[in-house]
């Protein structure tokens, strides 16, 4: 058990956007901090630090709290063991006796795990260093190797003996269980006797540490040389170790990766050793395993810039390749280092010097797309199958590329690379995101539960995509989703509020002036604006008809149509008229609009002299904010028609490669219309 006074000096002492860094990429935002949820998988920052509260606030998830419930959330673990990882960070000892075999069967799952591997990293260190067979064997292994002591110590380096039952019976002696013997992987049952035996026996061990530094698995190499022996061994699955989620060095890693802004990728644990002893600091390993998605997302934290370490062998470079796009897909900027023929990281830093090693990974690293479409073309020689296989393995890769400027960039590249015509490439690279689009709505319920609104006011002039869009209206569903109806009727119901309320309001607008000409009839270089006053109901029905805007609700139809019928009989309607010869639903909604069950008081400039800005004083700031956001949610839905036209089966090439064109046009649209509201959208 935690003293209290020791629990009091970890909550005082820790410093919680410091810890939260481990795992999140914080950017300052006036006094607080922001960055991507380590929850979930989101694209647009909506995790909040504010360090004067000591608190955090994740909206995507909903999550907040404490540090402490952070790391309880992130880790997995109990708020004692949350407190262990706070105090290490800060070298807070805490004074507690040791935990009896009973206590630690009755710990939590997972605790218990980390109280046996941490144990185990212990028992295996000493077994290196302080045994005759651990120093025959491992030791003289590393130092063959080239390995110094203060690397081993850094990563701390083990050896399990050749014995079959040395390491699980000193564990059961220690007072650990044969059940989480087994769920580490660090004792396995016979199948003949269901006896208990030492999974990593006769191997060299590489601890695997999370992002805080806690030991988590293992992975043991052996000594041997039988072809028939693995020669790697890792942990299994378990409560504590996800190999999805874990990279190897990267809790010595992550300072030197975000100080460099760039995350070396190798393939084994001695890779990430050797480049250590070399000074090369900011690598890391995925283990031997496929990179994924979790993995790229661990890097990303403190980086979206890897460059990928190959080794010189021909076969494995092509196997590696086959793993990479993800980090593409994942947004991240990926360069390539390859080493001579039959050289890793491993063994070429043995053959120089650290500031030689260090020069060939700056200086030698290139664009991955350029690497791969060298290294296929000189495997695919003249063979027109090849060569034609090498074209979609890089459409494939191209596609995967998040950024529109840089994917275009790309392929302007690699078409004069290749000595192909830019606009097939451009056609092929439009087809595999097609197919990504019908993938991806496919797995969305958004697109397989939504329907296509129809347009119940007049015609107007169609958006790009509304054409084609139709088609997509009448296949997938009739009717308009109760989210994105109720979305527009708010949009639509604050403009016939101003239209109520505002109406006969006399504003001053600005009209295009007349060219000025001097004496000798020479025009003027200098316009004066012209000024006229109108009606805020003309200057809002100018701005719909201007906009080509329509409202689709039955009731904000009607008022709209009654004011531009009185418009043009050259009068405006009462409001009185809404509420006489109207349906329910109008007299519902003209109610609403002009009575308010709240409003300023008029004591703060009378009495306190506090004078608030009211929306009479800036109607035309209103008018342009109410039309530009109903414009904007018009053009975001012609954007999702297009996306939905595009996952139908039967669309052309040629439509594919239209639709495609329009919906960047509506992209850039949104992002006008954005700006003009001060809306700032961040890259994803």
């Amino acid at each position: 058990m935690i003293p209290k006074e020791t629990v009091e000096l970890i909550h005082q002492t820790a410093v919680i956007e410091d810890v939260i860094r481990d795992y999140v990429e914080l950017k300052k935002q006036g006094s607080s901090y922001r960055g991507l949820s380590p929850f979930t998988n989101e694209k647009t920052p909506s995790f909040y630090v504010v360090p004067s509260k000591g608190i955090f606030k994740c909206f995507s998830s909903g999550k907040g709290g404490s540090l402490a419930t952070f790391l309880m959330e992130q880790e997995k673990v109990s708020y004692p063991e949350a407190l262990r990882i706070m105090a290490k960070r800060y070298n807070i000892e805490i004074e507690e006796r040791e935990q009896s075999p009973e206590e630690i069967a009755a710990a939590s799952e997972k605790d218990s795990l980390g109280a046996l591997v941490v144990w185990a990293q212990k028992w295996l260190k000493d077994q290196l260093h302080n045994t005759d067979e651990g120093k025959a064997i491992g030791l003289s292994y590393l130092k063959n190797r080239g390995f110094r002591d203060e690397i081993l110590d850094k990563y701390g380096i083990g050896f399990c003996p050749d014995g079959w039952e040395v390491m699980t019976t000193a564990a059961l002696e220690a007072g650990y269980t044969k059940e989480r013997l087994i769920a580490t992987g660090l004792g396995k049952e016979k199948s003949s006797d269901g006896k208990l035996f030492d999974f990593f026996h006769g191997r060299v061990m590489f601890p695997i540490k999370d992002v805080t530094g806690r030991v988590i698995g293992f992975g043991g190499r052996t000594l041997k040389t039988e072809k028939k022996i693995a020669k790697y061994f890792n942990s299994p699955q378990s409560e504590l170790y996800d190999k999805s989620r874990a990279l190897y060095g990267i809790h010595a890693a992550k300072p030197h990766i975000s100080k460099e802004d760039m995350c070396l990728l190798v393939e084994g644990y001695t890779d990430v050793m050797a480049m250590s002893q070399c000074g090369v600091e900011n690598v890391v390993s995925s283990s031997g395993t496929a990179l994924t998605v979790g993995q790229i997302h661990l890097i990303r934290r403190f980086t979206k810039n890897v460059t990928v370490l190959f080794d010189g062998d021909r076969a494995g470079m092509s196997a590696a390749l086959r793993g990479i796009d993800i980090l593409l897909s994942e947004g991240m900027n990926v360069k390539v280092v390859t080493f001579p023929d039959g050289d890793d990281p491993d063994s070429y830093s043995k053959k120089v010097s650290s500031t030689e090693l260090q020069k060939y990974v700056r200086e030698d690293a290139q664009d991955f797309l350029a690497f791969k479409s060298d290294l296929l073309s000189e495997e695919a020689g003249d063979d027109p199958l090849k060569r034609s296989e090498l074209v979609h393995s890089i459409v494939t890769t191209i596609a995967c590329v998040q950024d529109a400027i840089q994917r275009s960039i790309y392929i302007q590249t690699i078409a004069a690379r290749l000595k192909l015509p830019e606009d097939l490439l451009q056609g092929e690279v439009a087809k595999e995101l097609q197919k990504r689009l019908v993938q991806d709505s496919r797995r969305s319920k958004q697109f397989q539960k939504s329907s296509i609104p129809h347009q119940t006011s007049s015609p107007r002039t169609p958006f790009p995509g509304d054409t084609f869009a139709t088609q997509v209206e009448d296949d997938l569903a009739p009717g308009i989703p109760a989210r994105v109806r109720a979305k527009r009727d708010i949009l639509e119901d604050n403009l016939i509020r101003l239209l109520l309320e505002h109406g006969e309001a006399m504003v001053e607008v600005e009209i295009e002036a007349q060219d000025e000409k001097d004496t000798k009839g020479q025009e003027e270089s200098v316009k004066e604006p012209v000024y006229t006053k109108v009606t805020f109901a003309e200057l809002l029905v100018h701005r719909m008809e201007t906009h080509q805007l329509s409202m689709e609700g039955d009731s904000t139809q009607f008022i709209l149509s009654k004011y531009i019928e009185s418009l043009d009989d050259g009068a405006l309607p009462t409001s009185a008229s809404f509420f006489t010869d109207a349906s329910p639903e109008v007299q519902s909604k003209a109610a609403n609009s002009i009575i308010h069950k709240y409003s300023l008081s008029e004591n703060w400039e009378n009495k306190h002299h506090i004078f608030s800005v009211v929306e009479e004083d800036v109607l035309e700031e209103s008018l342009s904010s109410a039309t530009t956001r109903l414009l904007l949610f018009d053009v975001q839905r012609n954007i999702d028609k297009i996306i939905q036209a595009l996952a139908l089966k039967d669309v052309s090439d040629d439509e594919t490669t239209r639709l495609l064109r329009e919906k960047i046009s509506l992209d850039r649209m949104v992002k006008d219309l954005n700006s003009s509201l001060g809306v700032i959208i961040l890259p994803k």
